[in-house]
């Protein structure tokens, strides 16, 4: 029986999968799968384009195909917000690094500060009126010189006024970040709702992320709140699908 490219592409995931073409490294010339598997060179490109469409490869411009990197960092789930982290100073983002046993510093994060009008969706979060000014802190985190993801917090003017979180200066702010600044504010975190979902990105997004050609990212949307239920922040993040596995350790509810 004659190989198809669908039959081409299982064979050669099924390669990848077993590390037979390790992360980073390139698959052998299209010219030389034709000839490997004897099939003709459209069928190979059709293969590998169904690799790429998968997230298991992408070319690079004077290498070749390459084999793309598994996810290389655990974002904890709720662990990554104890308490017992950032009250002495570790933030959320380094949690996760230590947690993968990678370095981390401050100015992996960079940060912008401005006020901004609230939309609808903001506004529902904070309890504020559409068009209400809020505060607007976005964040660019990397892992050495590649982008994992940003993140943008909105709070209420009143709540962050004159403290760290509205200092632009790149890393947290301050020890413990956000969190600890809007403890120390008298409005303690306490439960925070997350939502998760995937989508394809924006072409801005995929400049800032450096993105490969066909990798969806991961959206989370958070609201947090004191115990007393007053709303702290409202926030958005866009995460490059491959560059975390996304970990989660609870309790089964009865």
């Amino acid at each position: 029986m004659s190989t198809g490219y669908r039959e081409l592409a299982s064979t050669l995931r099924a390669a990848i999968e077993r590390g037979d073409y390790p992360p980073g490294s390139t698959l052998p010339k299209q010219e030389e799968l034709a000839a490997e598997y004897g099939v003709n060179i459209n069928t190979v490109r059709k293969a590998v384009a169904v690799l790429e469409a998968e997230g298991l490869v992408t070319p690079v411009r004077r290498r070749g195909t390459v084999v793309r990197e598994r996810p290389a960092m655990k974002r904890l789930g709720a662990e990554r917000y104890a308490k017992s982290k950032w009250k002495f100073g570790l933030v959320a983002f380094a949690a996760d690094r230590e947690a993968s046993g990678r370095e981390w510093k401050p100015s992996d994060q960079t940060n912008t500060v401005s006020k901004t009008e609230a939309d609808a969706e903001i506004a529902e979060a904070l309890g504020v009126a559409v068009g209400s000014e809020v505060y607007e802190r976005g964040r660019l985190v990397k892992d050495g010189e590649t982008p994992t993801h940003v993140l943008t917090s909105y709070y209420r003017p009143e709540h962050v006024e004159g403290t760290p979180l509205v200092d632009p200066t790149p890393g947290p702010a301050g020890r413990g970040g956000g969190f600890a600044v809007l403890t120390m504010q008298g409005l303690e975190p306490d439960a925070i709702t997350e939502t998760v979902f995937a989508r394809m990105p924006s072409p801005d997004e995929v400049e800032l992320l450096k993105l490969p050609a066909g990798e969806p990212v991961m959206v989370l949307k958070r609201r947090t709140v004191t115990k007393d239920g007053v709303p702290v922040e409202f926030a958005r993040g866009v995460h490059a699908a491959s560059r975390f596995a996304w970990s989660y350790t609870f309790p089964i509810p009865d």
